[in-house]
């Protein structure tokens, strides 16, 4: 059974998912273990998103990847303003692309508007206007 809610989150400074990657990459080998994606915001409804929640990125303004959310930790910056740091899976699954228009922060995504993974997950990256396109037309 698919999950009932997900989040959604602008990845800013991507221009690919391998930007993302290699990013993600970088952190776990400098020790940042878990992976830990931190957010200024502790979403309300945790305890759903929990229940096999994952949070979507968005990359150039389209969805194009997910990853599992395993947790949710306080984190403290170093203003000592608590804030949430969203535990990640750091397996990168595609999924099917999905424009999104700009937002700040993160949103919640219900299950049913959630894109689906792609069955073929190839190492090739599209640009995600591209991506996006072929999707709409059903070809991706």
């Amino acid at each position: 059974m698919a999950a009932e809610l997900h989040l959604v989150k602008l990845c800013v400074g991507a221009e690919s998912i391998a930007d993302l990657q290699a990013w993600q990459s970088s952190r776990i080998k400098a020790g940042y273990v878990p992976l830990t994606h931190v957010t200024r915001m502790w979403p309300r409804r945790s305890n759903e998103l929990l229940d096999g929640g994952s949070l979507y990125w968005v990359i150039k303004g389209v969805v194009l990847v997910r990853q599992s959310i395993l947790g949710f930790d306080p984190h403290t910056g170093d203003d000592g303003i608590e804030r949430c740091g969203i535990v990640l899976d750091p397996e990168l699954v595609r999924t099917r692309a999905q424009p999104r228009r700009p937002f700040q922060g993160w949103r919640y995504l219900k299950g049913t508007d959630a894109p689906n993974d792609l069955t073929d997950q190839s190492t090739e990256d599209l640009p995600p206007t591209l991506a996006a396109e072929l999707s709409a037309i059903g070809v991706r």
